[in-house]
């Protein structure tokens, strides 16, 4: 029968590609240098989800998700080798988060419906932030790392909740039809981000998922082009 390798098997083989002994590019990698493979193993795992959805094989999700995992315990590792925290802590913190975030199931809150849920999760995460030096504002809680477009849908959300800003979807879209570019110029760029800030607070208005709607649209666009057949 072959063997199957178990969590703490994972967590042993990790320690062994970056030991004394080990892989020569795992033992040189940073926290920095794996930034860049933790957006693409998501990026896989997000379309792995994808041909899922096609065609019912979920195998490629299986092995995406091992690689996501993979990230996790190499940073753990490495987090582990500096002194910092180890996978075990890890495992720890996001299970008391789970706890502590879902009163209605651990606790003695209600919580009849999803919405219910949602708003137990937000104030309570809201509460963990409070004493977090790093954060500034409640602007800044939303990573700078996230894509433009949907980083832009949250932050308009969290200026519409802390900081009353009484954007409309009447106004976004008569501030779009205002705008008649003609030319390139410094001005033109401001004209474009304010564009697609309007777009933005639109798609945040009306619950749409702006990275979905336009992959969808990119799809549809580049199958037009590849059957001619569908632009006539």
């Amino acid at each position: 029968m072959t063997k199957r390798y178990s969590y703490e098997d994972l967590l042993e083989i990790i320690r062994t590609l970056r030991g004394e002994n080990g892989c020569p590019w795992d033992k040189v990698q940073t926290h920095e240098s794996l930034k860049p493979c933790m957006m693409e193993e998501a990026a896989e795992l997000l379309a792995s989800i994808r041909i899922y959805d096609q065609t019912g094989n979920p195998e490629n999700m299986c092995e995406e998700l091992g690689d996501v995992l993979l990230q996790v315990v190499m940073h753990a590792q490495i987090a582990s080798e500096e002194g910092l925290f180890t996978m075990e802590d890890v495992i720890d913190a996001v299970s008391r988060k789970m706890v502590r975030r879902h009163p209605h199931v651990f606790g003695a809150n209600n919580a009849d419906t999803p919405e219910e849920a949602l708003t137990n999760w937000e104030e309570i995460k809201k509460e963990e932030k409070k004493d977090k030096s790093w954060i500034d504002s409640p602007l800044r809680e939303i990573p700078r790392e996230l894509p433009a477009l949907t980083r832009a849908a949250k932050v308009l959300k969290k200026i519409d909740k802390y900081y009353e800003s009484g954007s409309t979807y009447e106004q976004d879209v008569e501030a779009l039809a205002a705008c008649k570019p003609e030319t390139y110029s410094k001005e033109l760029e401001q004209i474009v981000a304010d564009m697609l800030l309007r777009l933005s607070d639109i798609a945040r208005i009306t619950k749409i998922s702006q990275e979905q709607v336009l992959t969808d649209r990119i799809e549809d666009l580049i199958e037009q082009y590849e059957r001619p057949e569908l632009l006539n």
